[in-house]
């Protein structure tokens, strides 16, 4: 992961007074480049009695391409074209794609995507409309990401052709740490009591965990630590899996399926670095079946007026397994990812 000489003399919290509100607010902190931007970032933090006395939803929905993906992506490809790369490849559920086609396209770079074949069509119009080469694999996105190798292997070319996989380079997790710089901002520098986030590579996670040490480094907030919770699919749980049984790695889950296409990652490459956060932070994992996560995700729009993606919608009904069981108390203040715009899963959202 990027690292970097952080201390109290790095970057004062009252400069941000006067900066854009995008993610590069934080650019002491992001990586050395000139941003690739499309206004990614700073998204609303929505107080939700409704749904739960001290609750609030970080609704990612809202950024450019509709997903927090926007943030990895604009960091990723401005550091590639800063470091010359022309094209770029990579294997997505649908809203990795989605930001990788944009942020190439704004940057003047070529795009190959590699999504598995039932992706939701809003992604592969998408992709296509952005300029990007879209390849539909029979398979999931692990796959995919060998589709990827492949066709860089088979074209090489000077520079070569860039592999944007999740965690293959430090930056995608540079641009998601800033979900965290921005709640804590949002929250007047307290961290939450809980933080309940829709895993399926699990930078977001990551991410926040790597800003939370940065903060404190630079003097921005103390040791205390929010419950990290990580919400999976019933039917794709690698990690909920690996953390119930109390191992640090996850296996590959077998016949992986749920309609949150974003929550679809039968392996993933930061499985210990997830359960070691999680474990840090006193959280847990957890899963829902898709009939729950699609009637959150129609309550979250009842209660709200957000049009949650079905991996938002995950999160509360998790959060209110967990209030059940008491592993939310009553006064906890507690943020919910809504990590995706429900528009690009009519398809997922009508067949439930």
């Amino acid at each position: 992961m990027a690292q970097y000489d952080l201390g109290p003399s790095t970057l004062a919290k009252e400069a941000l007074r006067d900066r854009e509100p995008t993610m590069w607010r934080y650019r002491e902190v992001l990586p050395p480049c000139e941003p690739i931007s499309l206004g990614e970032g700073f998204t609303p933090l929505h107080h939700t009695p409704r749904l739960g006395e001290n609750w609030y939803v970080k609704d990612e929905g809202v950024n450019p391409t509709a997903s927090f993906k926007a943030r990895g992506m604009s960091a990723a490809v401005s550091m590639a074209k800063h470091l010359g790369i022309q094209t770029v490849a990579a294997p997505s559920a649908g809203n990795a794609a989605g930001a990788m086609s944009a942020y190439a396209a704004k940057a003047g770079m070529k795009a190959h995507v590699f999504m598995p074949k039932d992706t939701p069509r809003a992604f592969i119009v998408e992709c296509d409309y952005a300029g990007a080469t879209v390849n539909l694999i029979d398979g999931l996105i692990n796959v995919c990401g060998a589709e990827v190798r492949k066709f860089i292997d088979a074209n090489p070319q000077d520079p070569p052709i860039f592999d944007l996989s999740t965690l293959k380079e430090p930056y995608r997790a540079e641009g998601k740490k800033t979900m965290g710089y921005e709640l804590a901002e949002q929250m007047d520098w307290t961290l939450p009591d809980v933080i309940v986030y829709p895993t399926g590579g699990g930078t977001g996670l990551v991410g926040m965990w790597k800003a939370f040490d940065e903060m404190e480094r630079m003097g921005w907030i103390g040791a205390k630590r929010p419950k990290m919770v990580s919400v999976q699919a019933e039917g794709c749980a690698p990690i909920a899996t690996a953390f119930a049984n109390g191992e640090r790695f996850a296996d590959e889950f077998p016949n992986a399926h749920t309609s949150a296409s974003g929550l679809r990652v039968p392996k993933a490459i930061a499985d210990f670095i997830m359960i070691d956060l999680i474990h840090a932070s006193g959280g847990t994992a957890l899963t829902v079946t898709d009939e729950q996560m699609v009637a959150a995700t129609r309550e979250i729009a009842v209660a709200t007026g957000i049009f949650a993606a079905p991996e938002g919608g995950a999160t509360l009904a998790a959060a209110q397994i967990l209030r059940d069981r008491g592993f939310i108390q009553p006064n906890d203040s507690v943020v919910l990812f809504n990590t995706g715009s429900g528009l690009k899963y009519l398809e997922a959202l009508e067949d439930h």
